[in-house]
């Protein structure tokens, strides 16, 4: 006696091993694809990522045309655009720090108005530089400090001699001297800077890296006497808020704007580039036909020359009061440690 199978016996069981059939048949296709690297052959291996990098040129210019025809859409509409996608980087997925100034801040205004700065900040003192080096100089260590007398107002050069820096300081002082310069040199290569405020501090210790002179910029320009503006850029901690005073402290609050010079002092990662600039305009004639006449147009374009130096600074340690290595007290010093992450910056 045979047993009749029903129509419908085994359909889900057949469908349910295709399923898993697909399914393992997708996964062993994602484990199988072919990286170029994987590759030895070099000619095949250029191909395969020649062909993948233009795959995905082509799938972002399809993204960019679908955005750019949304945003076209809510427009004629009158909706809002879609917002568009910002890329991370490192600066705006830093570290939350508390320290970070706010335009709110009733106690960082009040550490302002009775900081060391203010007397010049408010143009009650003239700011009067001293430039010194340290005791065995180099032969680019002139050279640069005669580009810094040139970028800073009212800076006076003294040879550094046998003196103690002590004395340096005190000499400033009765000479009515409002900071001191302090270029130390190794290997014959300028390596930091000492930067005193005079009479009550503070003192900031500087790495320096990258130094540029005017000579070897390319088509630099010469700077003129007049005195320059001064920009300050992401100094946004309390301590970067300090040590922007501190530059600032160095030039005349009042720029002349005939001279067309700009100082830069940009921070990027605790990183302070120093640029010095003056912006020059151009005119450029172009040819233009109206109704069969030709003619000339000027017009006017404004670019940037750079006088130079150039130069990296890194801080090292900020200091109360004037130089003291014994008995003097720290307002921050950067040690090792505090590199634990790419991501968390203090100025």
């Amino acid at each position: 006696m045979g047993f009749k199978r029903k129509k419908g016996d085994g359909d889900g069981e057949e469908m349910e091993s295709e399923g898993r059939g697909k399914s393992s048949f997708n996964g062993s296709e994602k484990r199988n694809v072919i990286l170029p690297s994987m590759i030895k052959n070099k000619d095949k291996r250029s191909k395969v990522y020649a062909k993948q990098k233009h795959e995905k040129k082509v799938e972002k210019q399809k993204k960019i045309r679908a955005r750019d025809a949304a945003e076209k859409r809510a427009l004629e509409l009158g909706e809002e655009p879609p917002q568009k996608m910002i890329p991370k980087t490192i600066e705006n997925t830093r570290e939350a720090d508390e320290t970070v100034c706010r335009p709110d801040d009733e106690e960082l205004f009040a550490d302002i108005d009775a900081d060391e700065f203010n007397p010049v900040l408010r143009r009650e003192i003239t700011p009067k530089i001293l430039i010194t080096t340290c005791r065995f100089n180099s032969t680019r260590g002139p050279a640069f400090i005669s580009e810094l007398l040139s970028v800073i107002p009212n800076s006076h050069y003294q040879k550094r001699g046998t003196y103690d820096l002590k004395k340096i300081v005190e000499y400033a002082t009765k000479k009515d001297f409002t900071s001191l310069i302090v270029v130390h040199t190794n290997r014959r290569e300028p390596d930091a800077l000492l930067i005193i405020g005079l009479p009550t501090g503070p003192t900031a210790h500087f790495k320096l890296s990258n130094l540029v002179l005017r000579k070897d910029i390319k088509n630099h320009g010469n700077p003129t006497s007049h005195q320059p503006e001064l920009v300050l850029n992401n100094f946004t901690t309390r301590l970067g808020n300090r040590v922007g005073r501190f530059f600032q402290s160095l030039f005349p609050p009042d720029p002349n704007f005939r001279g067309r010079r700009v100082v830069t002092f940009h921070n990027q990662r605790d990183f302070i580039f120093f640029r010095h600039h003056r912006y020059i305009f151009e005119t450029k004639e172009s040819k233009q036909s109206d109704k069969g006449k030709d003619g000339v147009q000027e017009t006017i374009k404004p670019r940037l020359q750079e006088c130079g130096p150039r130069f990296t600074l890194k801080l090292v340690t900020l200091q109360h009061g004037t130089f003291d290595t014994k008995g003097g007290e720290f307002e921050w010093v950067h040690k090792p440690e505090m590199d634990t992450s790419r991501r968390r910056f203090f100025l």
